[in-house]
C-alpha cells in the first residue's frame, strides 16, 4: 500500500500561512493555500484590498528586526532597527520568493466554509468548488475584526475603530478637529502623536480604561528589547520583578507623564512602546484622560467626573479572534478564549491546527516558524498528540505560566512568552510527541494513497 502526507489547505498567507507553507514544503507535504487577497503579507500588506490590514501609512513595527527576523532568514542588514511597514512587506514578499511559496497559493479564494467530515475536511472556497483535505491549517490571522467599546449613549460626532486608520486625511479629515482617541496601546500611542502634531492644528484628548506603563524602544542607544530575554531556567515572576525594580529609572509609570495610574503591574498586561507619547504628553499636546462613562451628543463624559466636546472618536480597542468559516457552534473563540493545546491543537480535533493564535513577546515571527516545525513534524507523523486528558491538564499549566499574570482583558487570553514557549517545544515537547509517534501509528502519515 502507497503511503502519502495529509492532503492539507491553509487558510491565509500573511505570516503565519506563509511560515506553515514553508515548513510544510521542507517536510514534501504538498498544501493549497487559500487567500481572500490578491497579495501575501496579511496585516503587513498596507491597504489589503480584502480589508484585512490595520497597518496605517506612518507605522513602524515596535519589535526590533534583531528580535523580529524568521532564524532561517534574517532581515537585510540595511533595513533600520524597527522597519517601516513596507520593509516588512518586502521581507516577507522575499521570503515567499526565496522558498517558491507563491505557486501553491490561491488568490483572491477565500475559504468561505470548513466543514468537519468522516475523513477530513470538506472545503468551500470563493470560488464556488468544494474541496476535500486531509488537515486543514487555520492562519487567518486576530488583528483583523475589530472589537468596540460598550459605552453608555451616543455619540453625534463621527467614530472609527483603529483598523480604518490610514493618515490624518484618510478615511476622515482630522485637521482642525477635536479628537479622542480611546485606548493605550502601541497603536493608540502612535495615533495620537501622529494627530498632535501642531500643524494640524488639533485638540487631541486620550482615554485610557486601565492605563499602561510606557517603555522606551530605545535603551542606551540600542533596541530595548536587545536588553532582555527571559530565561525558562528562573520563574517568570522573578523575572518580571527584577524588571520591576529597575522599571522607574525607565520612565515607565504612566502617571509621570500625566495618565492615570496603572491598574496592573508591570508586564501584567502589554506595555505600550512609545518615544514621542511622553514627549506629547509633557508638552501639552495631548491630554490624557481615564475612562469613557457615558456618551451623548457631542459630549464624551469621563471617570473623573469631566466632561470634553469632540467632533471625532478613534477607538484603538484591539480585535476579536474570529473564524468566519467554522459553524461557530463547532470552534469559535468567545471572549478571545480558546483552549488550544501549545497555541496550535483543539483537544478532541486532530486533524485542524491554529498557527499564530497567541500575543507573542516580544516577537512574532520566531513563535509562528517554531509552531511551524511542530505543524511539519505532524503531519508527516514524527509528532504526536498525547492523550486528550492530558492536553487538557497541559493547556491549564500553560496558561497560568504564559497569562496566569495577565490582568482579565481578551487581549490577553493567548499571552506567550516567546523565549519560555520556544525552548518548551525545542527540549521537551518535540522530542516527547517524537517518542509518542514511535510507539504508535501516527495520525497522518500511513493514509492510503
Amino acid at each position: 500500500m502507497d503511503h502519502r502526507p495529509p492532503r492539507t489547505a491553509i487558510i491565509g498567507a500573511g505570516i503565519s500561512g506563509l511560515t506553515a507553507a514553508k515548513m510544510l514544503k521542507d517536510y514534501g507535504v504538498n498544501h493549497t493555500t487559500f487567500e481572500s487577497s490578491d497579495r501575501i503579507g496579511g496585516n503587513w500588506a498596507f491597504g489589503n484590498p480584502n480589508g484585512h490590514s490595520s497597518a496605517y501609512r506612518s507605522l513602524h513595527i515596535d519589535t526590533s528586526k534583531h528580535r523580529l527576523s524568521f532564524k532561517d532568514f534574517p532581515m537585510p542588514e540595511h533595513f533600520p532597527s524597527f522597519p517601516h511597514h513596507t520593509e516588512i512587506k518586502a521581507y516577507l514578499d522575499a521570503y515567499a520568493d526565496a522558498f517558491g511559496l507563491l505557486d501553491a497559493i490561491e488568490f483572491d479564494n477565500a475559504v468561505v466554509r470548513a466543514e468537519r467530515k468522516a475523513g477530513g475536511w470538506e472545503i468551500e472556497d470563493q470560488a464556488g468548488q468544494t474541496r476535500h483535505f486531509d488537515l486543514l491549517v487555520v492562519a487567518n490571522g486576530h488583528h483583523w475584526d475589530p472589537r468596540w467599546p460598550d459605552f453608555p449613549g451616543v455619540f453625534a460626532g463621527e467614530a472609527i475603530h483603529s483598523h480604518h486608520y490610514v493618515d490624518p486625511s484618510t478615511p476622515l479629515d482630522l485637521t482642525g478637529k477635536r479628537i479622542l482617541v480611546v485606548g493605550l496601546g502601541n497603536s493608540a500611542a502612535d495615533i495620537t502623536v501622529e494627530l498632535s502634531a501642531r500643524a494640524l492644528q488639533n485638540k487631541v484628548t486620550l482615554s485610557t480604561r486601565s492605563s499602561a506603563w510606557i517603555v522606551p524602544k530605545y535603551i542606551a542607544g540600542r533596541p530595548g528589547d536587545m536588553f532582555w530575554r527571559t530565561t525558562p531556567y528562573l520563574p517568570l515572576s522573578w523575572q518580571r520583578k527584577a524588571l520591576q525594580l529597575v522599571a522607574p529609572m525607565l520612565g515607565t509609570d504612566p502617571t509621570s507623564y500625566g495618565l492615570p495610574p496603572a491598574d496592573h503591574k508591570l508586564f501584567e498586561a502589554h506595555p505600550t512602546q512609545s518615544v514621542e507619547l511622553p514627549l506629547r504628553l509633557g508638552s501639552g499636546d495631548v491630554t490624557p484622560k481615564p475612562n469613557v462613562t457615558r456618551l451623548h451628543g457631542d459630549t464624551v463624559h469621563f471617570e473623573d467626573g469631566t466632561s470634553d466636546d469632540f467632533d471625532v472618536v478613534i477607538y484603538a480597542t484591539g480585535y476579536n479572534i474570529t473564524f468566519p468559516f467554522f459553524d461557530p457552534e463547532f470552534i469559535s473563540a468567545p471572549d478571545n478564549q480558546i483552549r488550544l493545546y501549545k497555541r496550535m491543537f483543539l483537544p478532541g480535533v486532530d486533524d485542524v491546527v491554529f498557527i499564530g493564535f497567541a500575543q507573542s513577546v516580544p516577537t512574532l515571527f520566531p513563535f509562528v516558524e517554531c509552531q511551524s516545525r511542530v505543524l511539519a513534524a505532524y503531519a508527516v507523523g514524527h509528532y504526536a498528540l498525547p492523550d486528550r486528558a492530558e492536553m487538557e491538564r497541559v493547556i491549564d499549566a500553560d496558561q497560568r505560566v504564559h497569562a496566569g499574570h495577565c490582568t482579565d482583558r481578551p487581549r490577553h487570553t493567548q499571552q506567550v512568552d516567546y523565549f519560555v514557549y520556544e525552548h518548551d517545544i525545542r527540549t521537551r515537547e518535540l522530542p516527547a510527541g517524537h517518542e509518542r509517534a514511535r510507539r504508535r501509528q501516527p495520525s497522518f502519515a500511513n493514509l492510503p494513497g
